[in-house]
């Protein structure tokens, strides 16, 4: 029976080979057919075991040349490796050896012989392998037909490599189907700031002069590398930023918290070289900041080691006013005007050093250590004029007083990160996981140092107050994701994330009034809390297409529960909150047309959750203009967004977006100024607390569109068209906020002039417009200013122009020098108008930082590795992780 399936195979192949031979001859010289049943494939990987994509890959065939009567190499098949060096070869000739010639830039030719050895005897019975097993002598010689190669490892060319130049670009805007991805690595305006002179260049994102950030007027979640964050944009340098992902509608994948904005996810630069390479950095402005760092990165064998630490000291001075009329309080209408100076002296440095090991070709380990330390002096002169607004005589005046303060902060953070990657053998398959833990410590102390004066001018005495406060921040953080692509157009994503954190806070103010021998501590003014908060999450979604319509379906389910304690109060208050599970469903769809046309529709529901701060029925006298109470009442919002979008891209580097939006969100959590009697004075005094407004919407259109109007001349546009309010008619008393039609308008003009120089010329402007709805997280800033009220007041029109000259200098332009002015006509200001008739009206003004000139230079060295295939698990490096944990 053996001998019979063997013969049966036997003659099933040669009958095989046969009908491929119609002439049933050999193959040879005049041979009208060939035996093409022969398949090549293997992998192009570096001497690290690296896949090395886009290499080019040719076999050729040694045939007979007629006319010159020789043999020469024809070319018979070629192609480029896969992202992850892969290639393939069928249907080749089986007789006559084949030339397997590889080349990719930064690396020496390789070429083999590639043969068949097609050996259809019967297998002799001494062979261990085939005795008695018919059937392994036919998948012998089945095999022989299809030869693996295996990993082939290409050496590098260490001469080519110093020769290389880089000239090709990135598009500065990138569609996907759920987020649009604006490059900012060339944006020289920027050069030597933080992250908040990269936003005022990415459409679509509003910057107010205090470093806040506005999405179509709504503050969006700051992610980086994909994760969220509570860093400021302030603490993050502008030249550690490659590109910035604008999502509007977040799909499922990204956290539903949130609310009705989006997000703006941070990406920063990643090192993709090999050998040793790295760069040098420093910058001064003129202010008296500065900054400078650096990095480097080796790597040899399966080890990879990287170093980064950088510094940068700020310089900022801000001058404003503050204009408010109480017209409920104490039964007096009495006005408050304040002026004030701030300044603000700090730095902070941050290190972090790195291994990588690549344990094998698909897969990697990381591990990090970082460490974070910073320090700030804030300084600040308020002047207080207070009177009864009863005619226009001196003696309406009730008081004035000058308030000075002076104070220091520190923070300190030390974390691990760590992760993993593993690429499957099928392409584009991935599994991640990567985890944080973090924890840092802060510390402050400020004396505010208040003379008093009478209606006469006459000095009455000095108050003063000081407040100390200190803290801990613990948490961990560990997510992982897949992905699993079934086709080249269909692709399954799942993940898991966990975030369980842990924060303790105290604070202790004390008051020396006139007359008095010291300080006494004032228990109202008290707040020490602990709380933890924990957030659960899953999701899954899937991506496809048919033909030229794509869609992606989305479910995300999140959890969350906190527990928080207030410390001072005898005995301590305990509070927490259990939030079941919520699904997220998302939808994303888009349709290619021709003409490299295309539309996009999407659908998203997101969740926003009160935080311990905005819950906890604690008020808070620290600041006695600035007083403060949370609200146990809050219940979470939720949003529903719709956007429709077309794309357009022309010939010659020229793209337009068009976009229109509606969002619907059900218990707006918005601050709200009331009334209420201060615990301290005894008298009734405005308050600033959060409250649940019925509901809100915002609808508008946005136009983004980039062109290059000459070889040394190109100009990004952006201008959004848009209405939104507030509807506080279930609060008792609210006087509803007036709906406003708004616009804001962004132009950036890059002009190359030569190959050596470019010029960069921005503008901003921002039309009178509703307050932004904020996140309600404590912010960092001067005291004295009275929080706003989104529901209750609009921002008076402002804008401003910047100019950047950068010059390239040494060989393959590895030194550049960049000189940039920041506000140039001083009118980048921010007024703000809070209203509540019969209570208070308030005008806010305030100018951070005009006319800041900056001077730098950056150095880069090294060898570069034109192979861009990711083995690192980049979805954070842990930067973001460290300073939230000291500063949070």
């Amino acid at each position: 029976m053996k001998k019979l399936l063997l013969a049966a195979g036997i003659l099933i192949l040669t009958l095989q080979l046969h009908a491929q031979f119609p002439g049933g001859g050999a193959a040879g010289k005049g041979q009208s057919g060939a035996m093409n049943i022969g398949h090549v494939y293997g992998k192009v990987v570096d001497t690290l075991g690296k896949p090395i994509g886009e290499a080019s890959v040719v076999l050729l065939q040694d045939k007979y040349d007629s006319a010159t009567k020789k043999r020469k190499d024809v070319l018979l098949k070629a192609m480029n490796t896969t992202t992850i060096g892969d290639f393939s070869f069928e249907d080749l000739p089986m007789f006559g050896p084949l030339k397997l010639r590889i080349s990719a830039v930064g690396f020496k030719n390789y070429e083999q012989t590639v043969s068949f050895q097609l050996n259809m005897a019967a297998p002799k019975p001494a062979s261990p392998s085939t005795s008695g097993n018919p059937m392994a002598a036919m998948s012998s010689m089945l095999n022989a037909v299809d030869k693996d190669l295996g990993n082939i490892k290409l050496k590098e060319d260490a001469a080519q490599l110093q020769g290389v130049t880089v000239t090709a670009s990135t598009p500065t805007l990138k569609m996907d189907i759920d987020k649009k991805t604006f490059n900012v690595d060339k944006n020289i305006v920027t050069s030597g700031g933080t992250a908040v002179d990269v936003m005022r260049n990415v459409p679509s994102v509003q910057v107010d002069i205090d470093g806040n950030v506005k999405l179509r007027n709504a503050t969006p979640q700051i992610y980086i590398d994909g994760r969220p964050t509570t860093l400021t944009l302030d603490q993050i340098p502008a030249d550690a930023i490659q590109s910035v992902e604008v999502i509007t509608n977040p799909s499922a994948k990204y956290d539903a918290s949130g609310g009705n904005a989006g997000i703006l996810n941070i990406v920063l630069k990643k090192n993709k070289k090999s050998g040793y390479n790295g760069n040098l950095m420093a910058g001064i402005n003129s202010r008296g900041g500065y900054n400078g760092g650096g990095n480097f990165n080796v790597r040899q064998g399966k080890i990879n080691f990287t170093a980064a630490t950088m510094v940068n000291a700020m310089r900022n001075r801000a001058t404003g006013t503050t204009n408010r009329s109480n017209y409920g309080t104490n039964d007096t209408t009495v006005n408050v005007l304040q002026q004030n100076i701030d300044k603000t002296h700090g730095a902070f440095i941050f290190g972090r050093v790195g291994l990588d090991y690549y344990v094998t070709n698909r897969t990697t380990l990381s591990l990090a250590g970082i460490k974070v330390h910073g320090e700030f002096k804030l300084n600040s002169m308020l002047g207080i004029n207070t009177d009864t607004l009863v005619g226009n005589t001196d003696n309406n005046l009730i008081s004035s007083s000058q308030r000075s303060s002076e104070g220091t902060r520190t923070f300190n953070a030390t974390g691990v990160q760590f992760g993993m990657v593993h690429n499957f053998a099928k392409e584009g398959e991935q599994l991640t996981a990567d985890g944080n833990i973090f924890s840092g410590k802060n510390s402050s102390n400020s004396l505010y140092t208040t003379n008093l004066y009478d209606k006469t001018g006459s000095y009455t005495g000095t108050e003063y107050e000081k407040q100390l406060s200190d803290g801990t921040n613990r948490f961990f953080t560990i997510q992982t994701d897949y992905v699993n692509p079934f086709t080249k157009t269909t692709k399954l994503e799942a993940g898991l994330r966990a975030q369980l954190r842990s924060i303790v806070n105290n604070n202790e103010t004390y008051t020396q009034y006139p007359g008095a021998p010291k300080f006494d501590s004032i228990g109202a003014a008290t707040n020490n809390y602990k709380n933890t908060d924990n957030v659960y999450a899953a999701y899954a979604s899937l991506t496809s297409a048919i033909k030229d319509f794509g869609y992606e379906f989305g479910l995300r389910a999140e959890s969350s529960n906190y527990n928080g304690t207030l410390l001072n109060t005898n005995p301590p208050e305990n509070f927490s909150h259990k939030y079941p599970i919520s699904l997220f469903p998302s939808v994303f769809l888009s349709q290619k047309l021709k003409a490299r046309q295309e539309l996009q529709f999407s659908y998203t529901r997101r969740i926003n959750r009160p935080n311990f701060f905005q819950l906890i029925p604690y008020t808070d006298y620290t600041d006695s203009l600035n007083i403060t109470r949370g609200n146990p009442n809050l219940i979470p919002e939720f949003t529903s967004s719709f956007e429709a979008s077309y794309s357009k891209t022309f010939t010659g580097g020229n793209s337009l977006l068009f976009s229109i939006y509606y969002k619907h969100t059900t218990n707006l959590i918005t601050r709200y100024i009331d009334t209420s009697i201060n615990q301290l004075t005894g008298k009734k005094d405005l308050i600033s607390t959060y409250i649940n407004a019925n509901s809100a919407y915002t609808y508008g259109a946005e136009l983004t569109s980039i062109n290059t109007v000459s070889k040394w001349w190109d100009v990004t546009t952006n201008l959004n068209l848009y209405n939104s309010q507030i509807n506080t008619q279930n609060i008792p008393g609210a006087t509803q906020q007036a709906a406003i039609l708004s616009w804001f308008g962004k132009l950036n003009n890059n002009f190359k002039i030569g190959k050596k120089v470019t010029i960069q010329l921005s503008a901003d402007y921002q039309s009178k417009t509703n307050l932004p709805v904020t996140s309600g997280q404590p912010q960092m800033g001067p005291p004295g200013m009275q929080a706003q009220s989104s529901s209750q007041g609009y921002i008076k029109p402002f804008g401003g122009v910047d100019i950047a000259f950068k010059r390239t200098f040494l060989k393959n332009d590895a030194g550049a020098i960049t000189l940039s002015i920041n506000d140039i006509f001083r009118t980048r200001s921010n007024e703000q108008i809070s209203n509540t008739p019969g209570i208070f009206y308030q005008d806010y003004y305030r100018l951070n930082n005009p006319q800041l000139v900056r001077l730098n230079f950056t150095y880069r060295f090294g060898k570069m590795d034109v192979s861009l295939f990711k083995r690192q698990n980049m979805k954070s490096t842990g930067t973001q992780d460290a300073m939230q944990a000291g500063g949070q």
